[in-house]
């Protein structure tokens, strides 16, 4: 599947390490320092058009995550066309400091069901929960 990229100002476009990865690195457009417990919304310079049926997300680099630094996964639906960017958020006890370039996140395109919801499915489920139907 290709998708389109939209310039919004990135230097690196997405890209796998290797050619079977499910995610393609996105990279820091500047440098950042992230507090213990602060999040921040890190602008990735790039917009896309993904196809509908789909649905984007930023996942966490797992060298970063190993550190405490995870990023948030906010969906990117397929009719947005703004730029994305990478939420951060440091769940460690230190600083840790981007430097611009550095890959941040894993870009991952995924399918998803669009669901229609409704009141009523006629179907004969109840509500009950841990061991309504017997140990």
């Amino acid at each position: 599947m290709k998708i389109k990229i939209i310039d919004f100002g990135y230097e690196q476009s997405p890209e796998r390490a290797h050619y079977n990865d499910a995610g393609a690195d996105v990279y820091s457009l500047d440098n950042y320092v992230i507090n213990p417990g602060e999040t921040v919304k890190v602008p990735l310079g790039i917009g896309l058009e993904i196809p509908d049926g789909y649905v984007g997300f930023v996942f966490p680099k797992s060298g970063l995550s190993s550190r405490g630094l995870v990023s948030e996964l906010a969906p990117i639906d397929s009719g947005y066309r703004g730029e994305i960017h990478a939420i951060l958020t440091n769940n460690s006890g230190s600083e840790i400091k981007i430097n611009k370039n550095q890959k941040i996140g894993q870009l991952v395109i995924l399918p998803v069901v669009l669901a229609e919801f409704t009141e009523n499915l006629d179907n004969s489920r109840g509500t009950g929960a841990f061991g309504s139907t017997g140990l």
